[in-house]
């Protein structure tokens, strides 16, 4: 078995990752759920929006990649943090990178941001089903706080709303 590569972890848009990590959805969503060319494009249409009006004042993007191909990333929207919370979307690890930690890692760097924003609140829309995903999002202090059906992934599931609410920085 070959030894691991190193993964780099860039915090900004690279060449290639809107692309890489709409690929990443489309196939990783086709071949476990059945999702189609809705869902793919629907990822890279508001990826590629996202990233036209990005902000690296109040937006975050980290791209993990290996010998530079895009692997996996993740995305903190803070478009209306102040109102209804920072949004985590588009987080995606190619197969390369599951069970390796890197998820962890990701999503901690996406918490230690808001954080760091004064951010009062982070949310995340997935669905029933993705229970590897879910195990790592309540390891990290997400909790389920509403379900619905929905079918804005192509098909219909049963989505699911965490949150993960950080405490005010204390003066002092």
């Amino acid at each position: 078995m070959a030894p691991d590569l190193p993964v780099t972890v860039t915090r900004s848009y690279i060449p290639g990752a809107i692309g890489r990590i709409a690929e990443l959805h489309g196939t990783y969503y086709a071949e476990h759920w059945g999702f189609g060319l809705f869902f793919e494009a629907k990822v890279a249409t508001e990826l590629s929006a996202f990233l036209t009006a990005y902000d690296p004042g109040r937006h975050a993007l980290w791209v993990a990649a290996i010998n530079g191909r895009v692997e996996g990333g993740i995305v903190i929207d803070g478009t209306h943090a102040a109102e209804s919370g920072a949004h985590l979307r588009w987080f995606i690890l190619s197969d390369a990178l599951r069970g390796k930690g890197m998820g962890r890692q990701l999503i901690n760097r996406a918490v230690d941001f808001c954080r760091g924003k004064a951010y009062r609140s982070i949310f995340l829309w997935t669905f029933e089903g993705l229970d590897v995903a879910r195990h790592l999002y309540e390891s990290v202090g997400f909790s389920l706080t509403r379900q619905q059906k929905g079918a804005g992934w192509g098909i219909e599931v049963n989505e699911q709303m965490f949150e993960y609410k950080l405490l005010p920085k204390l003066n002092g």
